[in-house]
């Protein structure tokens, strides 16, 4: 029997609220969630402000019904670049005119001959030509510093011609420091307190000597590789480094150790992948020092002293299995077609056991006459 409780009112004859519903529990339990403000979902900014954005990769466990999730992308690493200094450039020089250091050499020697004449050191015959009246001073400090600023005047106009080539440059410095580069030809004037170093600037062609490196298959070569540059920042290949062909020797020595080179039977795409990855890496670590590299390619490629007799030894015996199969299929060949013939034409009339023993004889037949003949 089912007994009813009856509401009790309370004191201000209202009937009592209904309690409020429970708040539904989770149904997954093992999940935790996360409250999300409505105003950060829908922000209205009256100025917002654009953000770029990265492409992201985007992963997913497959079957446990997560939702995306976004990764950072990895930045790829950047090669190290040589630390040079950024002030050491190429700039040009200042030179002057070939006929400054003529008319200083002029006027040296015709003080010089002043002074000569004031000292009375001038021969009478000499005087006499030139009409002068003879003069004899004392020895004394004037004329010692007459003498002195005479004879340095016409070596300092004398010294400082120089003659420029066609190709060639100088790279001028004074107390340790780059005061410039000439490139000029002709006949000029260069201040002969000046360092020079004389630099090559034309186009180059190097061809090296063998120098180890690696096929694809990690087999040991010797490769020789020509190179085509040439100087392109006079400053920073003379003074950046100590011997900027040297240098560049080694750059292609450490190129020649990440490239795989292949031999010269090899695909031609894959002989132009190395060279091209070689020019590449090259050139990239010679110009900083102002190197300008255009080509780097292998010209002859050859297998390592130590494994050359191994792999003699195996292309032989690739041969010579290649010959083998050669001759084999010939034989069976030959075989077939003669026992076609003469069961098509009804030559003969073979059982199973007949024919086997006729292919057995006739296989052995030309073998035999093929090792006769060397073929």
């Amino acid at each position: 029997m089912t007994t009813t409780t009856p509401q009790t009112p309370d004191p201000g004859g209202a009937e009592q609220a209904p309690p409020a519903p429970a708040r539904p529990t989770r149904v997954i339990h093992t999940e935790a969630t996360t409250e999300i403000p409505v105003h950060l979902l829908f922000r209205d900014d009256p100025d917002p402000v654009s953000v770029q954005l990265r492409p992201a990769v985007v992963g997913r466990r497959q079957g446990t019904g997560e939702q995306p999730r976004l990764r950072r992308p990895v930045p790829a690493r950047a090669r190290p670049v040589p630390h040079v200094d950024p002030d050491l450039v190429e700039r040009p020089a200042r030179v002057m005119p070939a006929a400054v250091g003529v008319l200083a050499g002029a006027a040296g020697a015709a003080g010089c001959a002043a002074t000569s004449w004031w000292a009375g050191t001038m021969p009478p015959a000499v005087a006499a030509a030139l009409g002068l009246p003879a003069a004899g001073a004392a020895p004394g400090p004037a004329l010692w510093a007459a003498y002195a600023g005479a004879g340095a005047l016409g070596l300092f106009g004398v010294g400082g011609l120089a003659r420029g080539r066609t190709g060639r440059a100088w790279v001028l410095g004074m107390f340790g420091r780059y005061r410039g580069t000439v490139r000029r030809t002709g006949l000029m004037w260069v201040n002969p307190l000046l360092l020079r170093r004389r630099v090559d600037v034309r186009l180059r062609h190097w061809r090296s000597e063998p120098m180890p490196a690696a096929d694809g298959s990690g087999v040991a070569l010797r490769v020789v590789v020509l190179v085509v540059w040439r100087v392109r920042d006079t400053a920073r290949a003379v003074l950046a480094v100590e011997d900027h062909e040297t240098y560049l020797r080694v750059c292609v020595e450490a190129a020649l150790a990440r490239v795989p080179v292949e031999m010269p039977g090899a695909a031609k795409p894959a002989v132009d992948a190395a060279a091209d990855a070689l020019t590449r890496l090259v050139a990239a670590d010679a110009t900083p020092v102002g190197l300008e590299v255009f080509s780097v390619r292998p010209v002859r490629v050859e297998y390592a002293p130590e494994v050359a007799d191994v792999m003699h030894r195996r292309r032989i015996a690739a041969l010579d299995a290649q010959h083998r199969a050669s001759v084999l299929t010939s034989v069976v060949d030959s075989v077939e077609d003669t026992v076609t013939r003469l069961t098509m034409r009804g030559l003969v009339a073979l059982d199973d056991h007949e024919r086997k023993v006729l292919v057995k004889d006739l296989t052995v037949a030309f073998c035999a006459g093929r090792a006769e003949t060397g073929h």
